[in-house]
């Protein structure tokens, strides 16, 4: 399986707090399947985002784990500033400095012109990819405007623990409603320790396979997500083939 979204380098944000605590959420990750994760450190107003750090820590914990592989990446946050610097350096956020974005909304409030955005972003090579949406009240509000976004040519990642019910019931139903919508992309951790938000993605894909079949659980845990730390073209990025049989108890 393949891991778009993790908080695995220590020190940089919200994620991991040490060396040690880094290197145990590689263990777990390469336990449960993963051979590819990418490291996502926040960027926002508490947080300032240092490629070079990222690049510096991705060495030296890559040097003593070498599985599994790990990828450069940016938690992206939907603010002013952010949308600038992006627009004027394309790379510096982008998934393998290609042109996948993970973008991330604020709980508070959603920006208006939010399409006008991401038509900036998509002329400039960068396809957005909205997280973990299933987490967010005020995008659950209208999951046809994250229709609309995904027609608009942005991809949709929700949370393997969302699906699984760690994050509590709202967003385990938000999460498998995008899914009967299918207009769920990539399912990914958003790890920050080994523990309680853990990399592990094995229960979620062997529920997606138990209620919507092998080849979606394969495209939203493998293909997909591997097709964008490459770099391939977003046409290749293909949705979900069916929605899920309807879920009357959990998995």
């Amino acid at each position: 399986m393949v891991d778009i979204h993790s908080h695995i380098l220590w020190g940089l944000d919200d994620g991991s707090e040490s060396y040690e605590q880094s290197a145990a959420m590689l263990r777990v990750a390469a336990e449960a399947g993963t051979t590819d994760i990418v490291a996502t450190p926040h960027a926002n107003s508490r947080y300032v985002f240092d490629p070079d750090q990222v690049e510096a820590k991705i060495a030296q914990l890559q040097a003593a784990t070498p599985a599994p592989r790990i990828h450069r990446g940016c938690d992206f946050h939907l603010n002013f500033e952010n949308v600038e610097s992006a627009l004027r350096e394309p790379g510096k956020y982008t998934i393998n400095h290609k042109n996948y974005l993970l973008v991330e909304f604020s709980d508070a409030g959603i920006p208006g012109g939010m399409e006008s955005v991401f038509g900036q972003f998509l002329k400039r090579g960068m396809i957005p990819v909205i997280t973990h949406p299933e987490r967010n009240h005020l995008l659950m509000r209208d999951p046809a405007q994250l229709a609309r976004w995904a027609e608009q040519g942005c991809l949709l990642q929700v949370t393997a623990l969302s699906l699984t019910g760690g994050f509590g019931s709202d967003a385990k139903n938000h999460a498998w409603d995008l899914m009967d919508r299918r207009i769920v992309h990539v399912v990914a951790s958003d790890a920050h320790d080994p523990v309680h938000r853990h990399p592990q993605l094995g229960e979620a894909r062997a529920g997606v396979e138990k209620l919507s079949g092998t080849e979606n659980a394969e495209r939203l845990f493998e293909l997909n997500p591997r097709k964008i730390i490459e770099g391939c073209p977003a046409d290749t990025i293909e949705p979900m083939t069916k929605a899920p049989r309807r879920r009357w108890f959990s998995f």
